[in-house]
């Protein structure tokens, strides 16, 4: 008989709490502002009377901008991510003394890159402040927020997908700071995914036939959390044309090792519905497989086009 949302957060709290505890262990303190060069900073125009910002103040390409302003305006959205965990997964035990860890070890990540792209010139403050406005307001709504299990199974995904975006923005920008930066951002979005991956081996454990529905509903229905950004499709093509995070990158190196993780494939005592679940999510995952050749193939034709023409 499934397990109801109250029983599976009860049995799952000792695992949370394990894994608080190795998270505790692992996770190193670092400070925002020793990565920002803040001798580079100039006065900007307005109350204080200094520079506009012009387009050329920053040397970095235009897709790692691009792909700044979308991971920036992401974490910019903490607010409602600590809302919808700390309402599904509670506020108190381990759960609340985790959401409550998550929340602050993320609040770093926007504080760091606001500042260092700031500091920098590299992107346009006004623009930058109303994409934000814009953003928070929006807000965000976990499309599972009732359910525990496709909760978890997201962020285990998302998590990774995120470490990804930020390793490869950073060496995108070629500027070795912005690339240390993001390194150590992507280094605490590793040990956030770390934890959900374990909570969830332990719920296959615990509940398999649930914990496969759950997967193969969030992998046929994912989307990044800053999917509602304004442009974001056009930003999004931008930075998979440039192998910053494309198709490819979220069937291979976050879906496929995350399910081998969790042994998806060869776990037994799934019932009836956990069986039909994996079918269902073997063959999601061959269409992602089609759909990522398709767009490889695209990307290259694009490359040649553009070589023959320079």
């Amino acid at each position: 008989m499934p397990l109801d949302q109250t029983s599976l957060l009860v049995e799952l709290e000792p695992v949370v709490a394990t894994n608080l505890d190795r998270h505790l262990t692992l996770a190193k303190e670092w400070f925002p502002h020793e990565y920002v060069p803040w001798s580079e900073g100039r006065t900007f125009d307005g109350l204080l009377g200094g520079e506009p910002w012009r387009e050329d103040d920053s040397a970095l390409p235009d897709v790692a901008r691009t792909a700044l302003i979308v991971n920036l305006l992401t974490e910019d959205n903490l607010p409602s991510y600590h809302h919808e965990i700390a309402t599904l997964f509670g506020r108190d035990g381990a759960w609340g003394t985790w959401v409550h860890r998550w929340t602050a070890e993320e609040g770093r990540h926007g504080v760091a890159i606001r500042d260092y792209l700031t500091v920098t010139r590299a992107v346009d403050p006004v623009a930058l402040e109303r994409a934000r406005m814009a953003h928070m307001e929006a807000g965000y709504t976990n499309a599972h927020d009732d359910e525990v299990l496709h909760s978890i199974a997201y962020v285990a995904f998302q998590e990774l997908a995120t470490r990804i975006s930020h390793r490869n923005t950073g060496k995108a920008t070629g500027d070795p700071i912005a690339e240390q930066l993001l390194a150590r951002v992507a280094a605490d979005e590793n040990l956030h995914m770390v934890f959900y991956r374990n909570l969830l081996g332990a719920a296959f454990d615990l509940a398999p036939g649930q914990a496969m529905r759950a997967v193969t509903d969030v992998v046929s229905q994912f989307q990044m959390p800053g999917a509602n950004i304004e442009g974001f499709g056009r930003k999004a093509l931008s930075i998979a044309l440039a192998g910053i995070y494309d198709l490819r990158q979220h069937r291979d190196e976050v879906l496929a090792p995350v399910l081998r993780q969790w042994n998806v494939w060869d776990r037994t005592g799934l019932g009836a519905e956990g069986e039909q679940a994996r079918e269902e999510l073997a063959g999601h995952m061959a269409e992602l497989d089609a759909q990522a050749k398709r767009f490889e193939e695209k990307r290259e034709a694009r490359r040649q086009r553009q070589a023959a023409r320079s």
